[in-house]
């Protein structure tokens, strides 16, 4: 037994974990989910108040504890293979609860609310639900880091505003579904010489036109991450609006046309989601900070994006290679810090032509390592409602495959 597998053993008997996990129902709610986000609600009462600082220090290991049981107890999948990836979201976003209330744990101010609804009267209660449901920091001065803010360019009236949300998250279900089922054409489940997953290389086709197609299929993998959050966005914006009363303002673009970046710098630091971008800087940024300065900060945060995007795979196969996410996601780092010394060396910033033709080749170098790690590790094994129920995707199958059937002819 690996170090690794005892000492997840050694904490599923601590916690009381039961195996094998609970199908999540109402009882598996309350009794293994409501406990971690009472306790991350309570220390975020307390972080928008004087003088508890003592207190949510004391209270941040229940937090995690509650967390780290929630996420080995509960099966979000009920079962089925191919809803794994709820487990996979599920298991990240207790990480997530974890890592943000270490950080609520350990300010040493209360956190101040500078942005509410218009009208609205200072409430420690909604301060707190707009802390935990905050992952950005929009409206908060919690952030030596602050996430960017992309330019508003949706309609100002709140009604058009929500008309406009509700049209993208009809348009990006379709992108979702158009794409991934364009994935699942290219990219067979349990195909190859891969046991349980997959593989984007097909090693019929010279290594050329073998890497052009893994290529495509990264791409088209990245556009189905963007629509399917940006759609999950949407639809929460309206949900804020019309259910909570929150004003538009509260709901800034989350993302920036990643695809005009010019420099990874450019990528990942503005035009990419912001969402996780505080989780990383607290789990790795600000630790390797201390010792090695702002590339500190740059690559520890790219080191926790690792662990977290390898923990989403080992959801789906606990056997699966870290490494495929270390090169992938940790040569991102080094790239950003080479443009920082172009800047010194010449005065200039990574941008124009060449800037963006640098960001695609590094994201086709190092993405296609991310994509195979996910085909891998079983993701494309797993099914989307969106997918099959897609009215384009008989469309997207012909033409997907008669491309697939040229591809191959020019062997």
């Amino acid at each position: 037994m690996s170090f690794a597998s005892f000492a997840v053993l050694s904490l599923r008997n601590a916690l009381g974990v039961p195996s094998p996990k609970v199908p999540i129902d109402g009882t598996a709610f309350v009794l293994y989910v409501l406990p971690a986000f009472v306790c991350q609600f309570a220390v975020a009462v307390l972080a928008v108040k004087p003088q508890t600082h003592t207190l949510r220090v004391v209270l941040w290991p229940l937090v995690a504890l509650l967390a780290a049981r929630a996420a080995l107890s509960v099966d979000m999948s009920l079962g089925k293979i191919e809803q794994k990836f709820n487990n996979t979201n599920f298991v990240l976003f207790m990480i997530s609860v974890a890592a943000r209330t270490l950080d609520w744990a350990l300010a040493k101010r209360p956190l101040v609310r500078h942005l509410r609804p218009t009208n609205s009267s200072p409430s420690t209660i909604m301060d707190a639900i707009d802390l935990v449901s905050n992952f950005r920091g929009h409206g908060w001065d919690w952030s030596r880091y602050r996430s960017y803010i992309p330019r508003e360019t949706r309609p100002a009236n709140c009604m058009a505003f929500v008309l406009y949300a509700s049209l993208s998250a009809v348009a990006h279900a379709l992108i979702c579904g158009a794409f991934h089922r364009a994935i699942l054409t290219l990219v067979p489940t349990r195909a190859g010489p891969i046991t349980e997953g997959s593989t984007i290389f097909d090693d019929t086709l010279p290594f050329p036109v073998q890497y052009l197609r893994a290529t495509m299929i990264s791409a088209l993998f990245a556009i189905d991450i963007y629509a399917t959050m940006q759609m999950s966005y949407d639809l929460c914006t309206v949900l804020g609006i019309l259910v909570l009363g929150q004003d538009p303002v509260q709901w800034p673009p989350a993302f920036n046309a990643p695809w005009r970046a010019t420099s990874l710098s450019s990528l990942w630091g503005c035009r990419w989601h912001q969402f996780l971008r505080h989780t990383f800087l607290i789990l790795g940024g600000y630790p390797l900070s201390v010792v090695l300065g702002r590339a500190g900060l740059i690559i520890g945060a790219f080191l926790a994006s690792v662990l977290w995007h390898h923990t989403s795979l080992i959801t789906l196969d606990s056997q699966v290679e870290m490494w495929w996410m270390l090169v992938g996601f940790g040569m991102m780092g080094p790239g950003i810090l080479a443009e920082r010394v172009f800047y010194q060396l010449t005065g200039r910033r990574v941008g124009g032509v060449l800037g963006w033709v640098w960001t695609m080749v590094s994201l086709m170098l190092w993405g296609n390592m991310i994509v195979e790690g996910f085909a891998r590790a079983g993701m494309f094994g797993c099914s989307s409602p969106l997918d099959s129920e897609s009215p384009l995707r008989a469309s997207v199958e012909r033409l997907v495959m008669d491309f697939d059937v040229w591809l191959h002819a020019l062997n």
